[in-house]
């Protein structure tokens, strides 16, 4: 494919207008995405589209545009990590101003927390440094108000087992999060449980980089993960059950899109939701 030559502050587009690496343009990207690492989970959503406009796989992102009862949504896999989330939110940016929902897999912190349930963010520690370089380090990654209620409202209206709590995005999966493996001791081995200790709920690897970025470019974000280890208990879910979760934060997924698009019209031009205002 052919390239230009860019100076270093543009947005990398190949010369058919796509961005470099999640390979879409305007018009690819409906106003709400659903976010995911693996492009299993991302196509295994898009098969409960009604309908599929747009498909769209260049490198790990895999981009997926349907509608889902008649609201316009697109599934993303990113492939794993803070890097990645940072790639996939700057380059839908430029394209789309979307309401981004993350539909993860996590690991609860809490040993209360049942395998197989779901972690809704209400924000998350900044462990990765991804998002650093745009903000500083004290800078708060929050989930948006509406997407987190709606994903709550999902978590409930589809009878799930569900929490709400604050999560920890970690820049990896083995020393990042504590994990010892032969060889590689981790430089922080009771960071899992001193997080415990503090009251975060779940660890996973893209939250915060998503929220910080959403809330500097002024966008919806909100984050729901299935559990499929608990730290504490030091148990992994089975393939059958892992099959079940992936389902139910798919579920939850689609079904907060359908809220969202609902408190949308019973705003019409307010500035934002309120609970006086129903959804409609």
């Amino acid at each position: 494919m052919a390239r230009r030559t860019y100076k270093s502050a543009e947005v990398v587009r190949t010369a058919a207008g796509r961005q470099y690496h999640i390979g879409c343009a305007p018009g690819d990207v409906a106003p709400f995405v659903l976010m995911c690492g693996d492009p299993a989970r991302a196509r295994r959503c898009a098969g409960k589209f009604e309908k599929v406009k747009v498909e769209r796989a260049n490198r790990e992102y895999v981009t997926i545009t349907g509608t889902w009862k008649g609201i316009p949504v697109s599934v993303m896999a990113t492939g794993m990590g803070p890097d990645n989330t940072e790639i996939a939110v700057v380059e839908l940016a430029q394209v789309a101003s979307p309401t981004l929902l993350r539909i993860g897999s996590c690991g609860a912190l809490q040993k209360a927390t049942p395998i197989g349930s779901i972690v809704v963010s209400s924000g998350a520690v900044r462990l990765e440094n991804t998002s650093t370089w745009f903000v500083p380090e004290g800078y708060p990654a929050v989930a948006h108000p509406e997407a987190a209620l709606a994903m709550l409202q999902a978590a409930s209206d589809l009878k799930l087992k569900h929490s709400f709590g604050l999560t920890a995005t970690a820049p990896g999966f083995y020393g990042a999060q504590a994990r010892a493996v032969p060889g590689f001791p981790p430089r922080v081995p009771t960071l899992d449980a001193d997080l415990a200790r503090i009251g975060v709920a779940n660890f996973e690897m893209e939250a915060s980089a998503l929220f910080t970025l959403a809330t500097l470019r002024g966008l919806r974000a909100g984050c729901a993960c299935a559990v499929f280890a608990n730290r504490p208990a030091n148990r992994f879910i089975d393939a059958g059950a892992k099959e079940n979760a992936e389902d139910d934060v798919i579920a939850v997924g689609l079904r907060a899109v359908e809220i969202l698009a609902a408190m949308d019209r019973a705003r019409g031009k307010a500035p934002r939701w309120l609970p006086r205002m129903g959804v409609r």
